[in-house]
């Protein structure tokens, strides 16, 4: 069984407890998820199951689509409604036309500075144990890319809600008490959903309740997805028979051992590697000074 599950994870589970219990449902030991999410947090969290966990690295790259509420007048440890408030700024009111000039000053690429608690490791040592055992640790600020940031509601006069189109590595969390300090009042995170991880969206997503009900009727492959679906933007090339062996090797694939797409193909572009009975994997095309011409490394095989 190979292929990838797109898990609408629930608030209260931390990503986890998502693994393991698909691994028990499934009865499978290669089970992993493609990024954390936080355990208070709910929406789409990719599992990769079988030969797919190979794409894990692919997935965590993908663009990332959040919805949060953010919570003015405060400021909390973790940066979210969990934590230990810090301190509070009494009531405030919130100028929407104000929040929406300080969210175009954070679209594009910002330096983000992890939460303190959070999984990130440094030193070997995940951030959130410094946090429990009151150690102090320097967090360097890390560039992340916000490719959209929207205002869509106020929920009230000191809370709003956000739309987050970012890149991998970016805390959603600091994003909000960042915002927070940029008006002067204070924030924290009071609710998130991951509505998509590309190519996976919200509105496509299995509860684990169904994702047990499909394993129990036999009907699993009606929620697994191929690992192709993350490589449908790359040029396709299709195999001959004969090169085959050669390519399940890693062997360079050259355009003889190409049946069809080889002419496309640009130097250093990715590219999906069909033999005719389906996908096989992903390779990058590079040139061969020596024999000067172009030929396929192949990167990863799926099958």
């Amino acid at each position: 069984m190979n292929g990838i599950i797109n898990v609408l994870k629930p608030p209260g589970m931390t990503s986890h407890d998502v693994v393991a219990f698909i691994r028990k449902v499934l009865n499978m030991k290669k089970v992993g998820h493609t990024g954390t999410l936080d355990p208070e947090a709910a929406g789409v969290l990719p599992i990769c199951v079988g030969k797919a966990t190979k794409v894990v690295q692919y997935l965590t790259d993908k663009q990332k689509h959040y919805r949060a509420n953010i919570k003015f007048g405060a400021v909390t440890d973790t940066y979210d409604s969990y934590g230990k408030i810090l301190r509070e700024s009494g009531q405030v009111i919130i100028d929407p036309k104000v929040l929406e000039e300080v969210l175009k000053s954070y679209t594009g690429t910002i330096s983000q500075k992890p939460p303190i608690y959070s999984a990130l490791k440094v030193k070997g040592k995940k951030l959130y144990q410094y946090a429990l055992e009151g150690k102090e640790v320097d967090i360097e600020e890390r560039p992340v890319e916000i490719y959209e940031l929207k205002l869509l509601d106020m929920a009230a006069e000191d809370e709003a809600m956000i739309d987050v189109l970012c890149s991998k590595g970016t805390y959603i969390r600091t994003l909000c008490y960042d915002i927070g300090e940029a008006l002067g009042c204070g924030a924290y995170m009071s609710q998130l959903v991951r509505l998509g991880s590309a190519p996976f969206k919200i509105e496509d997503s299995n509860t684990l309740e169904e994702i047990k009900t499909a394993a129990s009727e036999n009907r699993l492959d009606d929620i697994l997805k191929s690992v192709e679906l993350l490589f449908s933007h790359y040029k396709a090339i299709i195999a001959k028979p004969s090169a085959l062996s050669s390519i399940m090797n890693g062997n360079p694939l050259y355009g003889q051992g190409v049946q069809q797409g080889f002419e496309e193909l640009i130097q250093n572009e990715n590219v999906s590697i069909y033999g005719e009975d389906g996908f096989l994997g992903i390779g990058n095309v590079l040139y061969d000074a020596d024999k000067q011409r172009l030929y396929i490394k192949v990167k990863n095989i799926f099958i």
